[in-house]
């Protein structure tokens, strides 16, 4: 059974028990602190407290956490629209609204019960309950995927994301026009301070994010096709940086670029409304070393019919920005 203990700091006196937890389990949501703490998971001084506790500098905190649940990662044959494969490493195509690994309300029909189909010994690799697995995309997020095959190759794949050597290249359509052909979004990303699942801008208290984009067509709407690359990996990290800036992913419920903005739209373009079911972004390109050689594979993935059907409708309006 694993334990946590903490002990309450100076600046943190006054504060209630779950906000101070929350800070510093920054990874855990409020409201699953508060159900530990009303479980009895959480002591202070070695006795139970409430979550509106008011903590004390020097108050000995240990939490808990239950046990996770398990579940059998049984594979599934889910189709997978394969880029690149050999012995080492698998490069896919996710389509959008396929989640990539089981979770709360995802227990099968994942990416991962389709990956253990398709390579039976893929297991033992990584993470126990995403083997294989080097990164992820959002469940409406569609485009490639990286797959470590074995224990080294998937190393290897983790050591290239953590030193930034891998190129991952996206598209999106966005709402409004920028007015600037490229720019940088450098701002430090973390969890949303009251919406826990959502993740925000966070100046000091985030960690560092860097996106580049480029602008590769406008529409009326007003709507922009961007080109972005990302040289971190935080989460929600274009959908987030992107929303900052003033410019969400159009069909982005989360971020603010869904149902009421398309509702907006100009009479001539409400046929949009019934083309846009998600978050118009796609992982389109990406290069890595190989594993085993260090030779240098650059893949592209193209748009899944939904986001080719929206650029398609708006074709005739496009204005080139390159």
């Amino acid at each position: 059974m694993t334990h946590i203990a903490l002990t309450v700091e100076t600046v943190e006196q006054g504060l209630r028990l779950d906000q101070v937890l929350s800070r510093r389990l920054s990874h855990i949501s409020r409201a699953r602190i508060q159900r530990w703490i009303k479980t009895g998971l959480v002591l202070v001084n070695q006795g139970g407290r409430a979550a509106d506790y008011r903590v004390q500098a020097g108050d000995q905190l240990l939490v808990t956490p239950p046990e996770p649940e398990t579940w059998s990662l049984t594979p599934e044959p889910i189709p997978l629209a394969v880029i690149y494969e050999d012995e080492h490493l698998l490069v896919i195509n996710k389509p959008p609204g396929l989640v990539v690994h089981p979770g709360a309300g995802h227990r099968t029909g994942t990416l991962v019960q389709a990956l253990l189909h398709h390579c039976s010994d893929l297991a033992g690799v990584g993470d126990v309950k995403r083997p294989g697995l080097v990164h992820r995309l959002d469940k409406e997020t569609s485009g490639l995927l990286v797959v470590g095959k074995t224990d080294v190759a998937h190393q290897s794949l983790v050591n290239q994301f953590k030193q930034r050597l891998l190129s991952k290249i996206y598209l999106a359509l966005v709402w409004g026009h920028l007015t600037e052909p490229q720019g940088e979004i450098v701002q430090a990303i973390g969890r949303h301070p009251r919406e826990r699942q959502k993740m925000s801008v966070h100046g000091r208290r985030g960690r560092e994010a860097h996106t580049s984009w480029r602008r590769l067509r406008q529409y009326p709407g007003p709507l922009t096709l961007l080109e972005l690359e990302l040289h971190t990996g935080r989460t929600h990290q274009i959908r987030v940086h992107l929303a900052a800036l003033g410019h969400p992913v159009v069909g982005d419920q989360t971020y603010g670029g869904g149902a009421r903005r398309l509702s907006a739209l100009p009479t001539e373009l409400l046929g949009l409304k019934t083309l846009v079911p998600r978050q118009l972004l796609h992982a389109w390109k990406l290069s890595l070393r190989h594993p085993r050689t260090a030779e240098i594979l650059s893949f592209e993935a193209d748009l899944p019919t939904d986001f080719q059907a929206v650029l398609d409708f708006l074709k005739p309006r496009a204005a080139c920005s390159r």
